[in-house]
């Protein structure tokens, strides 16, 4: 299978393998429930997804260059499903731990392989658009699955069995396909290096580094927040036990997301950091006023603004930082940055997790929005004061 086909089957694939990473969030209050644990732990449980994608990066990152990717993507599918199947087993705690670190090694395995597959598929001229189709496709994987898990939690049987079965068969189904992909690359069959991927940053990009570094890690906090903690939000502050509108409101940060980084990609790198940036800070502003006056609205509202936000600092600050490395550096370079991204996901909201069991949820929430909103602020000036990379 090559051509247009292939890269229509790789793009479902990695959609499908993006639904198992964020399907568990509608259904945290049904396992605090049935397994009597409270947020902090639903803060760790997410994080450890997290832990799963940094394992990946730092040791499998490169492999696809070696192995080929047909070779990679058939075992980070395999993961997906894996992960999924581990959350059929009858609750307990460690049971989820182990099917978020297996679904955060099947994102991380994923995420750059099926990137970099769609660019090697392109036809000539349009490796960029298809850049854009990987960057969209991975965000509404993540946006979409929520929706589906909460839909089937509300209105379907067995909510902690059947989302997982469906995930289970859409990854049987795409990998049947994904199975006849031809190899887009040629290998060299050498030996295979296991090496982790070193994690630096060379002096001559250490500047534009941590400009995009501290506006990805507010956009990631602002990811993972709606994430880990919107459910128990929700449900506790305002009375909403609808699991379908878990989703979609996590849907509403994620697909603009998506959109940010379609933007993104029509400006120059720096005037989409300062969008970016200035976006993050009024939307997790609008997202702290809506939890301090309990309104469903303004949480939308803010969702939809800092996910524009977020996706055009992502995408403009992956851009700057790749394009301002030295060529034989560039990888270590990316996977720094993703490090970064992924330390955000997931340490931030351990804390707002921590401070809302000795605080409250609301005014912990509130603080949280107002520091990530400090680092977006810090960010933006910093832009402003530097225009220049480097």
């Amino acid at each position: 299978m090559r051509g247009p086909v292939a890269a229509v089957v790789v793009a479902l694939a990695f959609l499908i393998t993006m639904l198992g990473a964020t399907m568990p969030t509608p259904l945290y209050p049904i396992y605090e429930q049935e397994l009597g644990f409270g947020g902090v732990m639903v803060t760790l449980i997410f994080a450890a997804y997290a832990v799963g994608v940094a394992v990946a990066l730092l040791f499998f990152g490169r492999l696809s260059d070696q192995l080929g990717r047909r070779a990679v993507l058939l075992p980070g599918l395999a993961l997906a499903a894996i992960s999924s199947a581990v959350f059929l087993i009858p609750g307990d705690i460690p049971t989820l731990f182990a099917g978020r670190v297996l679904s955060g090694l099947s994102a991380g395995v994923f995420t750059g392989t099926a990137t970099a597959t769609l660019v090697d598929l392109a036809p000539a001229g349009r490796q960029q658009q298809y850049s854009l189709l990987a960057a969209a496709v991975n965000m509404l994987g993540l946006g979409l699955g929520p929706v589906l898990a909460g839909a089937l939690a509300e209105y379907a049987p067995a909510p902690l069995f059947l989302p997982y079965v469906v995930h289970i068969a859409l990854v049987l189904v795409i990998g049947v396909f994904l199975y006849a992909l031809a190899e887009p690359i040629e290998t060299s069959g050498g030996p295979v290096s296991w090496r982790p991927q070193r994690v630096s940053v060379p002096p001559e990009v250490r500047g534009v580094f941590v400009r995009a570094a501290i506006a990805g890690f507010a956009g990631f906090a602002v990811l993972g927040l709606f994430t880990a903690v919107s459910p128990s939000f929700l449900a506790q502050v305002l009375h909403l036990s609808n699991h379908l509108v878990t989703g979609l409101v996590v849907l509403a940060l994620l697909g603009p997301s998506t959109v940010g980084q379609i933007a993104s990609s029509r400006l120059g790198e720096r005037p989409a950091l300062l969008v970016g940036c200035a976006a993050l800070v009024v939307g997790i502003l609008v997202v702290g006023l809506s939890v301090a006056l309990a309104s469903l609205w303004l949480l939308v509202l803010g969702a939809a603004v800092a996910g524009v936000g977020q996706g055009m600092s992502f995408r403009a600050g992956l851009g700057a930082v790749s394009a301002g490395s030295p060529p034989d550096r560039r990888s270590e370079v990316a996977s720094s940055f993703f490090l970064v991204l992924y330390v955000a996901i997931s340490l931030p909201v351990i804390g707002e997790g921590v401070a809302s069991a000795a605080f409250g949820l609301v005014p912990s929430a509130v603080a949280f929005s107002v520091i990530v909103a400090v680092l977006a602020a810090i960010a933006f000036v910093s832009l402003l004061r530097r225009p220049q990379p480097g």
